[in-house]
Order: structure tokens, then sequence, then C-alpha cells
């Protein structure tokens, strides 16, 4: 049973803001416009409740209205959970049983974040088990992807978050034993195609364990599937999956990393991809409209290229015409989006950095694994508004939704706000 504390004036708004329904929020890009955030906390100023956690889990809060959606293991079950914003218990369902810690302390199968589109929520859990529920906690479909697509064979877990787009949801399965993408009806959970992303990169690396997740990129009436991993980051048409372009060179041929691995998602916006790779190695900006074919130095598409200084876990934000990259040690550092120029370089901690940087309220939001937070005033002048540290383990990222951030750690779901 969850037990919510320091609940106070911990009632819902009856007239509800922007929702938080999927790991990147509300356009999958890590930003809220909601206003009126609190600009710095404590774990006794600005907690409006915290509610004990089933058990551990890296998944970002999913939002819709007064519901908040969440997995974790509890034991040896793997469980999805909706939390009420007054910081009460609403269900908890058992998805499956079975958990695969990732590098030690570093994460578990309750990974993926949940999507919503207000009718079904969607969980994934690394056992294999992708499924749907209603709002209310009934089990509408499963998968196991397992059984049906073959034995994961990844190093460190499945941690896939299915990006959910105009009823349908998008699912990746990316590992030594497969190179899959779905599109998968969300009412039914009918699998509408299956297609293989293909790459060359060799036998006996680490570069098919893939642990980012797919992305949408939409402008107008155009839409393409964006998938990040495996030696490349490339765009697939939503009709049949097929390829319409890649982005090459992110693990060069001419200086190949068998260690090769990509954590960091792409940001995707209407205007402006930035394809992250690992290692220290390369950062890509590129013009989606112009994209097609290879995307190459010298390709139309192809704005900028970092050769070194790439985010290794954080993906990248764009907030108030400023491109942040979050190294997961050290610095913020802040460019200009369309030319890749350098604004400044700044250490906000030593501490490791596994959850994504959100924006909201004027403010950037960047919180530690070990609890050390950091709020940054957004625009081309570095800032620092507040720092300070809870007491708890964090992995997964904030969510903002009706005036309230929301943090979940290991132990506890922090809901921070003004009282």
């Amino acid at each position: 049973m969850f037990r919510p504390m320091l609940a106070v004036f911990a009632i819902a708004s009856p007239a509800f803001a922007e929702n938080w329904p999927q790991w990147r929020g509300p356009r999958n890009d890590g930003t809220s416009t909601e206003k009126n955030l609190p600009s710095d906390w404590s774990d006794t100023k600005n907690v409006v409740w915290k509610a004990k956690m089933p058990g551990p889990g890296a998944a970002t809060p999913c939002i819709w209205e007064d519901k908040i959606f969440l997995t974790a293991v509890e034991k040896d079950k793997l469980v999805v959970f909706c939390i009420g914003t007054d910081g009460k218990e609403k269900w908890k369902q058992e998805i499956g049983t079975g958990n695969k810690s990732a590098r030690n302390d570093e994460g578990n199968s309750a990974s993926a974040s949940c999507s919503t589109d207000g009718k079904l929520v969607f969980a994934f859990m690394g056992e294999g088990t992708l499924a749907a529920f209603t709002l209310d906690g009934e089990k509408k479909w499963s998968i196991d992807t397992q059984k049906q697509y073959g034995e994961y064979k990844i190093q460190f877990g499945a941690h896939w978050t299915p990006v959910l787009f105009k009823d349908y949801l998008y699912f990746t399965l990316m590992h030594r034993g497969t190179q899959d993408l779905l599109k998968i009806e969300a009412a039914t959970g009918k699998v509408v195609w299956k297609v293989k992303r293909a790459s060359d990169a060799p036998a006996g690396v680490e570069s098919p364990d893939v642990y980012t997740s797919p992305f949408i990129w939409e402008k107008a009436d155009n839409a393409l599937l964006i998938v990040h991993g495996n030696d490349y980051c490339t765009a697939h048409k939503l009709e049949d999956g097929s390829e319409v372009w890649r982005v090459i060179g992110l693990n060069p041929k001419s200086n190949y990393n068998r260690a090769w691995r990509a954590v960091a998602s792409p940001l995707v916006t209407p205007d402006l991809i930035v394809v992250p790779s690992c290692k220290n190695g390369v950062t890509v900006g590129i013009d989606p409209s112009k994209a097609k074919g290879e995307i190459g130095p010298g390709n139309p598409a192809e704005l900028w290229r970092h050769l070194k200084n790439t985010p290794d876990v954080p993906s990248p934000l764009l907030a108030e015409g400023v491109l942040y990259i979050f190294k997961e040690t050290q610095n913020l550092m802040a460019y200009k989006p369309k030319s890749g120029e350098s604004i400044y370089t700044e250490k906000i901690t030593n501490a490791r950095q596994r959850a994504n940087p959100v924006y909201g309220d004027g403010k950037l939001y960047l919180v530690g694994r070990e609890g050390d937070m950091a709020v940054i005033k957004a625009g081309p002048a570095f800032e620092l508004i507040s720092k300070t540290k809870l007491p708890d383990v964090f992995t997964a990222s904030p969510a903002i939704s009706n005036g309230r951030i929301y943090l979940r750690g290991f132990d506890y779901l922090w809901c921070i706000g003004t009282k």
C-alpha cells in the first residue's frame, strides 16, 4: 500500500493543465508549457506529498489528468500501477515476473515508461511483456514479445519505451537476436507490420544492443518514425516501415568502436533532430525537412557535426532557442541549435546523470542519480537558480503537469510544488 506523506493541500485542481502522456512529455521533446513551477525545494520544502513505491524502477511518470502511471519491480513481480495526483494508490496490476538488473545498481526491468492516450495506458517490461490497461486498471491486451519474436540477447536488459501516435504504438526490438520495428494497433494489440531494420555492424560487437526508444517526427502533414542505434539513426514511413533516410558516421568505420552502444535517444523536433552517439563521440544536427538518403558531411540536411562531447546517457534538449547537451557525469553544454556553435559549458556536478533534462516555466530541471538536483535558467546566459539534494535514487526523468514536478525515485514518488 502506498503511504502518502506531507499531504498538505494535495487536492487536484478540477481544471487540468497540460498532461505528460509519455516518456518525453506532450511533444515528446522534454518540454512543458506549464507556468508557476517551483524553482527550489528540499526534502521538506515545496514537497506537496511523497508516495512510497512498491519497489525500484526507472520509468518516468506518465500523467493524464488526475492519474499517474508507473512501473516497478516488487520483489519477484513486475507491476504497473496508478497513483492519483493526491498521492493515493488507485490500482496495481502484475504484468510479469522475473527481473534483470542492469549493471548492478543502474536499472532493472521496470525502466521503460508508460504511455497513454487518455483511453488506455500502455506498459512494457524488460522480461518482454507489452500490455494495455484501461485507466482504471483493467487489462485489455498483452503481447509476450520474447515468445512471439525471439529471446532477448542484450547485455544490460531491455528498456525500450513504445511511442504512441494517432491510435498506434511504434515499438523497437533491437538486440543481438533481432533488429525489428513494429507498428501495433493501440486499441487491440494487433501488429500491423513488422520490418527488419538494416545495419552493417560486424558480428560480435556491442552495437546491436540498443537502449534507446523510438520517436515520431511530425511537421504539418508529414510524420516519420525515428529509430536510433546499431551505428545509425534512421527514419521510416509510418505506412509500411520502409526507410527514408539514415545518419551515417556515428561509429566511423575508420576508427570503429566495437564497444559502441546507443543509450542517449535523439532530440526530435519539427525543424531540428539532434542525433547523439556514445563514448564521447559524434553528435549530429540535421534539418529533417531536407533529409533523404544517407546523411553525412556534405549532405544538405546535415547542419553540423561535433566529433566529441556527445551525451552518453541523457538525451539533448531544445528550449528557448538554445540546444542543451548534459554530459552523464559533469558538464552542461549550450549551443546554437542551427549552427552547433558553442554558447557556454558549465560544470554542474560530479554526480552520475541518468535522467533526461526537462524544461518548463523558463527553467531547466536536472536530476542526478544520487539525488543531486539543479535548476538552471533557460537562455543563452548561464544562471544557476538553485541546487539541492533529495534522499533517494533517481534514474527516471522528471515529469511536469498541472503546476507540479514529479520525481520518481527508487523509494518514493516525490510531488514538488508550491503549497
